[in-house]
């Protein structure tokens, strides 16, 4: 299926300046996964373990195919430097990557072009690119980062496709996650400076309630969590990060 390029009305503003402007300066060691990003590098296989299996649940893929989304479609809203584009690439769509930052996008493309992958990279507000009908539509550690949660989300439910998956990750508004996400990663140097703000941090009610204004059915939430033997992993445990599927209703 392919994507398109839609007339449709704009829609609400949903890029913070400040935030667009705080992960542009990161750009250039977004792919050091000893640099800034490290924590995405370490985040990035337990996120893909996930959108692997609901990949192969949703479109009834054998999960030993090394490449099940060939013929379809993603798109990456809020994408940084790529770090989620260049796996669904090799497992074979055809993807789109947006972000608020155009440092971001200038790596993207750099580094995208240097792995021979040709990923479509778009600079901008997500609502006024007019993408749309995309088989999968991902936003992970974004929702925390937007001006408007409700404009958002409907932004990502008019670019999913009616039969479409969209898989959505957040940091959980908790005192275990203030305390480990903010207050120690970013004081222990683990994550730049500034980088969360936990009162925009989402609950899985809460997202629920922007998924379902947005006319978008949730999954059964996973967590990630963390622990000294296993470090980051899927878990029960919703109390730092969940991940979750959603589908149009």
């Amino acid at each position: 299926m392919d994507n398109a390029t839609a007339s449709m009305p704009a829609s609400g503003a949903t890029i913070d300046p400040k935030e667009a402007a705080h992960f542009g300066a990161l750009a250039a060691e977004w792919w050091d996964p000893a640099g800034s990003s490290a924590m995405l590098h370490k985040l990035n296989p337990v996120r893909l373990a996930f959108i692997r299996e609901a990949i192969d649940l949703h479109f009834s893929q054998d999960s030993r195919a090394l490449k099940p989304l060939a013929g379809k479609t993603a798109l990456d809203a809020g994408c940084g430097a790529g770090l989620l584009c260049e796996p669904l690439a090799r497992m074979g769509a055809a993807v789109t990557g947006v972000d608020a930052a155009p440092e971001n996008i200038a790596a993207a493309r750099a580094h995208a072009d240097a792995m021979g992958l040709p990923i479509n990279y778009r600079a901008g507000e997500l609502g006024t690119l007019g993408l749309a009908n995309f088989d999968l539509v991902c936003s992970l550690e974004v929702v925390e980062h937007v001006t408007d949660k409700a404009a958002f989300m409907s932004q990502l439910a008019a670019a999913l496709a009616p039969d479409g998956l969209m898989i959505l990750s957040c940091p959980n508004r908790t005192a275990r996650s203030r305390l480990l996400l903010v207050e120690a990663a970013e004081r222990l140097g683990h994550v730049p400076r500034g980088t969360h703000d936990w009162t925009q941090f989402v609950t899985p009610a809460e997202l629920q309630d922007l998924a379902s204004r947005a006319g978008l059915e949730l999954g059964t939430p996973r967590g990630i969590a963390w622990s000294p033997l296993k470090g980051l992993h899927l878990s029960d445990d919703l109390s730092l990060n969940f991940i979750v599927t959603a589908r149009k209703r």
